[in-house]
């Protein structure tokens, strides 16, 4: 797509005969809409009689896409994904969360190259882009210039951290040496060196990777950093009982660590805090308070970690949005399955904490907020991305509900929670652009990067000394 240059002629895109949900403020639905795409942003949105009318003179005969009664959406935000663990999917399944980090993921981190990281942000990308995600929040992994390398030729638009840690037990022996200077350093080189490149689609972030591997230096000279930058920070928050125990008994709080951080004034609007399954009422409020984000993964947290307090949060305000987390603690780096699984996770919490069912919990509309709208204020980009507007970019994605998954079509909306799956995700563009178009994968070859990342996945397995139980009689 060309851009749009004052007093020349404009290179637009007609996308008419859809049904568009606008995620707008006025939560607008066109059943027969048409949006206009100049450049890398939405310039017209309406019916599309009207469109038509005003502005298909402007466009050439082939940027006139009749979507033939398809859904149109904006494209969904992923806001904790672990990119660079793509090629460890399958290493860490059924155990604990401390024999996860402690014996399958950190010695698999750090036995990482750049180019291990850019194959698997590459297969990880992928996935994300056949779920309709148009963004992502990385949440903290290996060689984040291989995952930039990797996010630009796939056409995404990302939030990009690098995992961050100075102190714990555990750590691999080229890890355990780092400061807390030296941590924050190399964050703003990356910033300096990444930040607003690949057309504006990427941003860095400042990482905390958890509390218990963080040490008070560290966790205050990351929040006075993200605030110089005016930059976001990202850290798994309150995951499991274990570290809100060990976070009473060393830093002598009488509750947690999100105690602790609203004690150091470490809460914030620009902290995403990830998981925040272990909050009490307080904690709720100090959330609440100070315009915290809070990305839920319900696989990720129904896998090891437990109930997300999330029907409490959105009443108290909170901004929740929805992540995957990474492979190896889901598997599945699909937004559309979570979005199934949040809805039905937290009806199903109601029923148990409350003795009582409650169908109304978390409903579909509220869903597909926390996929639009929500992720986009979580990764505070919610002035260009996350509802299609004039004048904001133009993330979208076209859905195709005319499949055996989806029809009959009686409820638009709950049917985009509870019945599309990610082979109804027909097309998507971000920034302006087509990054996969009638199911096929435009800006990479998907074919050879399966290749490669296998190859690559094998080789990494074997210099981090990771070998896996056989769980039946392999012949």
């Amino acid at each position: 797509m060309g851009g749009t240059t004052e007093g020349s002629e404009r290179t637009i895109l007609i996308l008419h005969n859809a049904f568009i949900v606008t995620m707008d403020p006025a939560s607008r639905v066109f059943t027969d809409g048409a949006i206009v795409v100049a450049g890398d942003r939405i310039e017209a949105v309406g019916p599309s009689a009207q469109i038509i009318r005003d502005f298909s003179h402007l466009a050439a005969a082939e940027s006139l896409v009749d979507l033939r009664s398809q859904f149109l959406l904006p494209g969904f935000v992923n806001t904790h994904v672990h990119t660079s663990q793509q090629l460890g999917r399958g290493i860490a399944d059924d155990v604990d969360l401390m024999t996860w980090l402690h014996q399958r993921i950190w010695p698999y981190e750090s036995n990482m190259t750049e180019k291990d990281s850019y194959l698997s942000t590459l297969l990880c990308g992928i996935e994300l882009i056949r779920s309709g995600v148009t963004c992502f929040a990385e949440a903290g992994g290996q060689h984040v210039s291989g995952m930039a390398r990797a996010v630009e030729e796939l056409g995404l638009r990302a939030c990009l951290t690098q995992s961050i840690m100075d102190t714990g037990d555990g750590l691999p022996g080229n890890w355990s040496s780092c400061s807390a200077d030296y941590c924050i350093q190399s964050q703003k080189e990356l910033y300096d060196k990444h930040h607003n490149t690949a057309d504006g689609r990427i941003r860095v972030w400042f990482g905390l990777r958890q509390i218990m591997n963080a040490t008070n230096e560290l966790l205050l000279k990351t929040r006075d950093a993200a605030e110089e930058l005016k930059t976001g920070i990202h850290m798994h928050v309150a995951e499991i009982p274990y570290e809100n125990q060990l976070v009473m008994s060393t830093r002598k709080i009488d509750h947690g660590t999100v105690t602790y951080l609203e004690k150091i004034d470490l809460l914030r609007s620009n902290l995403l805090a990830a998981h925040s399954v272990w909050l009490n009422d307080a904690e709720i409020g100090f959330f609440s308070k100070a315009n915290v984000k809070v990305s839920h993964c319900p696989a990720s947290a129904m896998r090891m970690l437990g109930f997300a307090r999330i029907k409490e949060m959105l009443e108290a305000g909170i901004c929740v949005s929805l992540g995957t987390d990474g492979a190896p603690s889901n598997n599945r780096m699909s937004i559309v399955d979570e979005m199934y699984l949040a809805s039905l996770i937290n009806k199903g919490r109601e029923a148990f904490m409350r003795g009582t069912t409650n169908p109304t919990a978390i409903p579909s509309e509220t869903v597909l907020k926390m996929v639009t709208v929500n992720g986009a204020k979580s990764v505070l980009w919610d002035n260009e991305i996350g509802s299609l507007e004039v004048g904001k970019k133009a993330d979208m994605i076209v859905v195709n509900p005319f499949s055996w998954t989806m029809v009959p079509l009686h409820d638009c909306i709950s049917s985009l929670v509870y019945c599309m799956r990610t082979e109804n995700i027909h097309s998507v563009m971000c920034n302006g652009q087509w990054i996969m178009k009638d199911h096929k994968i435009l800006r990479v070859n998907e074919e050879e990067v399966i290749s490669l990342a296998m190859d690559a996945s094998v080789d990494l397995l074997k210099r981090a000394g990771i070998s896996l139980p056989k769980r039946m009689n392999y012949l």
